[in-house]
């Protein structure tokens, strides 16, 4: 499995996730990595959100929107893996790559 080949596995949620970690653990590759640690930190934002979601009133509102602004920016990531360019997604994105560093 090439480097985008896994960069794009990593997008497909929790086990796409596992499956490219297990791949790149090998022999680590620039790209791969890249997408893995943009993804892991979806997964963990998408994590906080349905924490999030129990509290009352507001609770649901940040749901929605949150999921939403997840969605767009994991679209956006699944493009420019399958394009092959690594972009952090908005927001975020530059700080996944410092917290997750070792992935």
């Amino acid at each position: 499995m090439n480097a985008k080949t896994r960069a794009i596995v990593s997008h497909l949620f929790l086990i796409g996730w596992f499956i490219a970690l297990i791949f790149n653990s090998s022999k680590k590759e620039q790209m791969a990595s890249f997408y893995i640690r943009q993804n892991l930190g979806f997964i963990i934002v998408w994590l906080a959100l349905a924490i999030l979601r129990i509290l009352p009133v507001v609770g649901p509102v940040i749901w929605v929107v949150g999921g939403m602004l997840l969605f767009i920016g994991w679209l956006m990531s699944l493009i420019w893996s399958i394009e092959g360019e690594q972009k952090p997604v908005p927001w975020l994105g530059d700080q996944f790559q410092a917290w997750f560093r070792g992935f």
